[in-house]
């Protein structure tokens, strides 16, 4: 079982929140220990943007709940009731993430019964946001993410399953049951890549120097992800087609399998080029010049379409649906190879992309 910084960090804010409610000679201090709970986020800014959305949740159960109580009192029915219209307000006011913490306040207030109620739901309200900061001050000191190493090497794992199924696959030589259920995995993956590029993308850093760095690798690893995606679609085409890919002209299919391992090691190289384990101030392509001749490679095929009869005319369109893949992959890795050149060669002040040792 693997133990991340998130839950160290939740264990942390509970701490935090009843240490802080205790020296305060709160009463209840466990309500502290539960707004933690609901408070705690991966990053500084989804941190920051809780505090504010669960800071103005507690105020509005709060307020609901006294008024309640004032009014009605506090049977466990009204308490209900209290606890409806609360859930209404906070999802017209598009606060529905924070309804939990205002339904903790509500509770924590309805129930209590004596003349200072009005003082102790003051005391129970505060109770609840010194859990809610505290979740928002661990967030900020504690075990900050490093979603960039994360993030760059998922695409570097996922990349290596990929292109080495590119190479595999182009040759005939896949199981293809094998192939289809490692595809199912690797569509999970790349989910999990686009939510970790959200969070590094939502995390802020705090100078404006560092800011426009970030801002410039933000684009570069939209390009390799977009890449990414080009790749898989290149493997999908070859598994979905595979019968015809078989009996396709040798000559053809030889051309087509040459070109894609150009293009798979072009990318490989790329990824080196990302972490600084290559040349980063000049374009790659003249290493890589057999596969960027895409004239040449589409108009080898569409030509053997034309010689083709009208039964085998289905077949060739299929193949026509990989080559076009093949040309769009090579465009995106073109694409990103002159923003790389340009990212290493006009901003030599920025860090090179962060990246996990094996």
């Amino acid at each position: 079982m693997k133990l991340g910084a998130r839950i160290f960090k939740t264990g942390i804010a509970i701490v935090l929140a009843l240490y802080l409610a205790e020296w305060l000679n709160l009463p209840s201090p466990v309500l502290a220990g539960i707004a933690a709970i609901f408070a705690i986020q991966p990053n500084i800014y989804r941190s920051y943007l809780t505090v504010i959305e669960q800071i103005q949740a507690n105020i509005i159960g709060a307020v609901i709940a006294i008024l309640f109580v004032l009014v009605f009192g506090n049977h466990i029915i009204i308490i209900g009731l209290a606890a409806i219209i609360t859930i209404a307000l906070l999802l017209k006011f598009k606060l529905e993430k924070s309804i939990p913490i205002a339904l903790v306040t509500i509770v924590a207030i309805m129930e209590v019964q004596n003349d200072q109620f009005l003082q102790f739901s003051m005391i129970r309200m505060f109770n609840i946001s010194v859990g809610v900061l505290s979740s928002f001050l661990v967030n900020l000191i504690f075990l900050p993410p490093q979603y960039e190493t994360k993030l760059y090497s998922l695409i570097e794992q996922l990349n290596e399953d990929v292109l080495k199924w590119i190479r595999i696959t182009s040759r005939n030589a896949s199981e293809s049951y094998l192939l289809k259920k490692d595809m199912a995995k690797q569509r999970e993956r790349l989910v999990k890549i686009d939510n970790m590029f959200l969070l590094y993308k939502e995390d802020r850093t705090p100078l404006k120097k560092n800011l426009r760095a970030k801002q410039r690798k933000i684009v570069l690893y939209r390009k390799l992800i977009v890449t990414t995606r080009r790749s898989m679609d290149i493997l999908q085409r070859l598994n979905q087609y595979e019968n015809e890919l078989h009996h396709l002209n040798p000559e053809l299919l030889r051309t087509m399998q040459d070109h894609l391992d150009c293009l798979v090691s072009y990318h490989e190289h790329l990824l080196l080029r990302f972490v600084g384990k290559a040349k980063t101030t000049e374009t790659s392509e003249e290493l890589f010049e057999p596969c960027m001749n895409r004239d040449e490679f589409m108009h080898m095929f569409t030509d053997e379409i034309y010689k083709e009869n009208q039964e085998k005319m289905i077949s060739s369109i299929h193949i026509l649906h990989i080559v076009s893949s093949i040309l769009e992959y090579g465009e995106k890795l073109e694409d990103l190879d002159h923003l790389m050149t340009s990212f290493y060669k006009y901003h030599t002040d920025d860090e090179a992309p962060e990246y996990a040792e094996d």
